[in-house]
């Protein structure tokens, strides 16, 4: 049976392909190093479009309205620009009514996109580019340490990372956040007030990894203009023990913090990058795993859920499980040392 997959690995070759979801310029070339807020990519979008039916307006034909048209396909018109003007007895105009570019010149009509902005792609992670995407982005490689999460706020950045955490279940308030955090990725535990997130953003911080997020908080979560990374939910769930120790084991190394949103379907989740010297490249993490015996596993329902356990081993067939329901099932081996009964639907690989 195939399982679900987080990783949280010490050491791995890491590959992220970064693509502008439009057509873009690339701005890095093949085998350039780059950091994880180094802009690799960008386009230029418009909100809106505005068509300016110039034959209409002037009383001309198609034809006519096309002869006397200013402008070209690409041209930047600023606020109050001359598009067309017929001549007679008494002159008449047509004027840009906002700063924008055209498009498309034709038909007696003028139309141009405006409200214009531009879209800046980062890395999301130090490393080389390995492969240039044209007019969309870049496959990046790096070595180092990977923990994924299950939320992120849309943000990326990096920054020294500093440790607030006692232990999994630490909870972090704005009374321990201080100047001296000023430019710090900080790794905390349960975040429960809207003060706490606030208060991060006025220091500035670099990043938040936290164990959990009161669920109320989501909304301005997406506001704060730092990475947030979830590593658990949105209740009181501590950090798993996996992620704690390697997290804790890594702090005041320089940290990237991709907060991207989970997505499914492309395998995008948020995660921190930890780069580490190496001397030969570290094997690249499986992206799909079937649940064997020895696994480390992680439990994602109550009363367990975000325990880290060993599969013991897999039950044939179906089990009957508490509930009266049949279902695939395995025994998992709790670090304390006692055996429960799981759904494998319940369970994640760890690695």
């Amino acid at each position: 049976m195939l399982a679900p997959v987080t990783h949280i690995l010490p050491l791995t070759t890491i590959l992220r392909e970064r693509v502008l979801p439009l057509s873009g310029t690339v701005n890095v070339r093949l085998n350039q190093r780059v950091n994880a807020s180094d802009v690799v990519a960008s386009a230029r979008w418009a909100r809106e479009h505005v068509v300016l039916d110039v034959a209409r307006k002037l009383g001309l034909s198609t034809a006519a309205a096309d002869r006397i048209i200013r402008c070209k396909e690409g041209d930047e018109l600023a606020p109050g620009a001359l598009v067309a003007s017929a001549g007679g007895l008494f002159p008449r105009e047509v004027r840009a009514p906002r700063d924008g570019r055209v498009v498309v010149v034709g038909g007696g009509r003028v139309l141009l996109e405006v409200g214009e902005a531009t879209l800046d792609l980062r890395a999301g992670l130090p490393g080389t580019v390995v492969q240039v995407v044209p007019e969309r982005g870049v496959v990046i490689k790096t070595a180092g340490a990977l923990i994924q999460g299950v939320w992120g706020n849309g943000r990326i950045e990096t920054g020294l990372m500093f440790n607030m955490m006692e232990q999994p279940d630490s909870i972090l308030d704005a009374g321990r956040l201080d100047v001296s955090l000023r430019g710090h990725v900080l790794l905390a535990g349960m975040v429960r007030d809207a003060d706490t997130l606030r208060a991060a953003a006025e220091l500035p911080v670099r990043g938040l990894i936290i164990s959990s997020l009161n669920p109320s908080l989501a909304a301005l979560a997406l506001q704060m203009r730092y990475p947030i990374l979830v590593m658990e939910g949105f209740s009181r769930q501590p950090m798993n023990s996996a992620a704690y120790r390697l997290l804790t084991t890594n702090a005041k190394r320089e940290t990237a913090v991709n907060a991207e949103i989970f997505d499914r379907y492309s395998g995008a989740r948020p995660e921190a990058i930890i780069p580490l010297p190496v001397a030969a490249e570290p094997a690249p993490p499986n992206e799909t795993e079937t649940f064997a015996p020895n696994q480390t596993v992680r439990l994602r329902a109550a009363p367990y859920f975000g325990t880290v356990a060993t599969l013991a081993r897999i039950r044939p067939g179906l089990t009957t499980l508490p509930s009266g329901l049949r279902a695939p099932a395995a025994d998992v081996r709790l670090e304390a040392g006692e055996e429960i009964l799981v759904p494998l639907a319940n369970l994640e690989v760890v690695g």
